[in-house]
């Protein structure tokens, strides 16, 4: 017997809708880049919103949070529509998408790990829950637009959703104070997500564990 779903403490409430907004742009933006049409935007969007909580709640045989309160997609759906009409000229090179995404990742990564330690389930897989409800709407995203997804190209980014769970489960076990928990795992995976981005950190093939700067500049050195 599963157990039920409680309501969520406004702490992690606003974060799961932060992380809602945000990854619904990132969405949406996508299906920019893509040129889709408004209703590419909402569904590009609201899937990526979604995604993620979506597989999480059927994996722990909760009920999906968004059945019972529409909320989560009505934020969605308006978040991609205005990102549509804000949309005028070619994005393909705006980071925007990336940072989005950051952003939702580290704030997914405190909702997910948070609902996955209320139904009691060991610790190991409270983190793997967290970093799924982090990057499983990105996946989805990125599927359904036939773009390679950042986890299968050395991104620190499920690595990032992975610190920032463990994190948070390991404060919380230790009995930590929730908010000050969730603040500190969201920075954690966010300043480790952001770090990459901008230092260009990516995880190596084999026999390069760390990868640091363009592709281009580890290329010229190699041929000089």
């Amino acid at each position: 017997m599963t157990p039920p779903s409680e309501p969520l403490d406004a702490g992690i409430l606003t974060m799961m809708y932060l992380g809602d907004v945000v990854f619904a742009v990132s969405g949406a933006l996508t299906a920019a880049r893509h040129r889709m049409d408004v209703l590419g935007f909402m569904m590009i969007g609201t899937i990526t919103g979604l995604g993620g909580g979506t597989i999480r709640d059927l994996l722990l045989g909760r009920t999906v949070w968004w059945t019972r309160n529409p909320t989560e997609v009505i934020l969605c759906m308006a978040a991609a529509l205005v990102t549509f009409f804000f949309i005028h000229k070619d994005i393909s090179r705006d980071r925007g998408l990336i940072w989005t995404d950051a952003i939702g990742l580290s704030a997914f990564t405190v909702v997910g790990s948070h609902i996955a330690m209320d139904y009691s389930v060991s610790l190991l897989v409270a983190v793997f829950m967290g970093a799924l409800t982090a990057t499983g709407g990105g996946v989805t995203r990125d599927v359904l637009t036939q773009t390679r997804p950042m986890i299968t190209r050395g991104e620190l980014y499920a690595t990032a959703a992975l610190a920032g769970s463990s994190t948070y489960v390991l404060l919380k076990h230790f009995a930590l104070v929730e908010d000050v928990a969730a603040l500190i795992a969201f920075l954690v995976a966010f300043s480790l997500r952001a770090a990459a981005i901008v230092f260009n950190i990516r995880m190596g093939p084999p026999g390069e564990f760390i990868r640091i700067g363009s592709r281009k500049a580890d290329n010229s050195r190699r041929e000089s």
